[in-house]
């Protein structure tokens, strides 16, 4: 059960991280461009944002639940 759900996470993910170049393929670039130009510890930082933000949503779609 627990291996179906982690990859229905995966697939959401990529779903949802191909979104953006399928919509607004120049606005991802730009996105892309100036993420490359970040240096480690900026990349670190919006990485954690991200995984962070990623598991408030989760915590708060099971609390619901």
């Amino acid at each position: 059960m627990y291996g179906g759900n982690f990859l229905t996470a995966i697939a959401l993910m990529l779903v949802l991280e191909g979104l953006l170049p399928a919509v607004a393929p120049s606005l991802w670039r730009e996105a892309f461009r100036k993420m490359v130009i970040l240096n480690d510890s900026q990349l670190r930082f919006a990485g954690l944002a991200s995984m962070l933000s990623g598991l408030l949503i989760l915590l708060a779609s099971h609390s619901h639940a």
